[in-house]
Formats: structure tokens, C-alpha cells, sequence
């Protein structure tokens, strides 16, 4: 049995920059699925520091659910699973499409390590987009001819400088385009490939900014696409909506046990022992 999808965009990777492109990507109304097989290596940070916003630094494993929050709030979908291969849509041999249908790719999705999915079950998501944000497996894209760099044991997706590769709507962010290893790079350029591809796509957009009331409109400006104007109220109600948000997401400790590398506790998630 196979049970299909159809989406705008597919994220594969559910780290820093997957997370925060589908923010973007969802928020300018492109429909969003982030795919994510396991957990963001960040969560092994004992105390994320040096990321804008949090003078004292924020718990890994916090941050991570924050992001993924957002990314909900906007109107992203989110799958746990891997990607196993993203190949070109006419390639695939499904004939059953609809007719408003004009994905470009097919992902074939293993989710079997949900119990509610049998071994003989196939989930495949179509999509007109595809943003590699994994790391560091680039097999699935094997199909697609697209330009990757060994170097050693890791392998990198080659792109534009604005995450487009060689092949037509798919972009890489993150680790994957070789970009340093820090949260706060990660999300800049997921934000940022996010927004080549808002651009690149029929979505009219000139940035993503709430503005007060009159900014535009009062200096005979229409509002741009992607930008919002909002009444005082209304800015009072959404920052009463985050400051309660805020409150309890550090209300307590976070209770999830610390990780570490794997290879060095006897646990599959490299969870520390508890303390005495």
C-alpha cells in the first residue's frame, strides 16, 4: 500500500536550518513538510551559547522544541522518518495523480519505526520543492545528477552561494552546503535559502516584517507582499500572546536527560545516566 502526499515544499532535515526554512517557507503560504529521521545533533550541546536573543544561553533540547513550535505555528507539517530517495516526478510509476498535480519530485518515506506502520507500507510525498538539510547522508539525491563534493567521509551538495544547486527547485542549507558548524549560521542560512526559494517560487513576496499601523499605508504605499500592518491593540495582544509563551517555556528545568556521543554511554540516543 502506498499513501501519498502532495506538498509545495519538502524539508529533508529536521536540525537548525531545515526547521527554520520550513518557518519561513510556511509562513509566505507555500505548503511545508519537515521530514526528520532521529534527533538534531545540537541536542547534544550541553548549554547552547552564542546564539542572538539569549544573553545566558538556552537548553539545547528547549531551543530545538521552540523552533519546531514555530515552525507548527506557521502552518508546517512534520514527519519522523528517513528519505530514502527523491527522484524526478515523471520518473515515478504511481499514474494515479491528480490533474492540479505539478509536483517536481517524488520522496519515498521509511517510516518503520512507527508502530502504526506496516512493513509493507510506502509513504511517498510529492513536492514542487526540496530543501536537503540533513546531514551527512546524500544518497537520496543519487537519482537527481546533482553536483556533490566528497571529502573524506562527509559529502557536501555544491550551490549558488544562495542554496540553489545545479538542479532546478532543489536547494541544500545547513551543514550540507558546507556551511560552519554553528546554530546561529545554520539558521541564518536556512532562513535565507527559505527566502531564494520564496523568490524563485509564484509567491509574491518583498520581505516578512509586521509593521505598525500607517508605515506603509499612510505615505500612500500599498503593504508589500509579505508584510503586515497591525493596530496598537494588536501589537499589545501579540506580545502579551509571547511573553506568556516565553514564561512557560522556562518555567522549569527542562526534564530531558543530557546527551553525548553515542560511542560513549550504552544508550542509542547517547542519553547520559541520571544524576544520583
Amino acid at each position: 500500500m502506498t499513501d501519498t502526499e502532495l506538498y509545495d515544499v519538502l524539508v529533508v532535515g529536521g536540525g537548525v536550518a531545515g526547521l527554520t526554512a520550513s518557518v519561513f517557507t510556511a509562513r509566505a503560504g507555500l505548503t511545508t513538510v519537515v521530514v526528520n529521521d532521529g534527533e538534531s545533533i545540537l541536542r547534544r550541546n550541553a548549554h547552547l551559547e552564542n546564539f542572538p536573543g539569549f544573553p545566558a544561553g538556552v537548553n539545547s533540547n528547549l531551543f530545538t522544541e521552540m523552533l519546531e513550535a514555530q515552525s507548527t505555528r506557521n502552518g508546517a507539517d512534520h514527519l519522523t522518518g528517513r528519505v530514502t530517495a527523491v527522484r524526478p516526478a515523471e520518473a515515478d510509476a504511481d499514474d494515479e495523480v491528480d490533474g492540479d498535480d505539478d509536483a517536481r519530485y517524488v520522496a519515498e518515506l521509511d517510516e518503520t519505526e512507527d508502530e502504526e506502520t506496516a512493513d509493507d507500507e510506502t509513504t511517498k510525498l510529492r513536492a514542487q520543492y526540496v530543501v536537503a538539510a540533513s546531514w551527512s547522508d546524500v544518497g537520496y539525491l543519487d537519482e537527481l545528477d546533482v553536483d556533490v563534493r566528497d571529502a573524506g567521509s562527509k559529502r557536501y551538495v555544491d550551490e549558488d552561494g544562495l542554496g540553489r544547486t545545479n538542479v532546478d527547485g532543489l536547494y541544500v542549507a545547513g551543514r550540507l552546503s558546507e556551511r560552519y558548524h554553528q546554530a546561529i549560521v545554520s539558521a541564518g542560512h536556512g532562513a535565507e535559502v527559505a527566502i531564494t526559494l520564496i523568490h524563485d517560487s509564484e509567491i509574491p513576496y518583498y520581505h516578512d516584517w509586521v509593521a505598525p499601523e500607517g508605515y506603509f499605508s499612510d505615505r500612500g504605499r500599498e503593504v508589500p507582499p509579505g508584510c503586515e500592518e497591525i493596530s496598537e491593540s494588536e501589537r499589545r495582544v501579540r506580545e502579551q500572546e509571547s511573553m506568556a509563551a516565553m514564561q512557560e517555556y522556562f518555567a522549569e528545568p527542562h526534564p530531558d536527560r543530557q546527551r553525548t556521543h553515542p560511542s560513549l554511554v550504552d544508550d542509542e540516543l547517547g542519553r547520559l545516566p541520571d544524576d544520583e
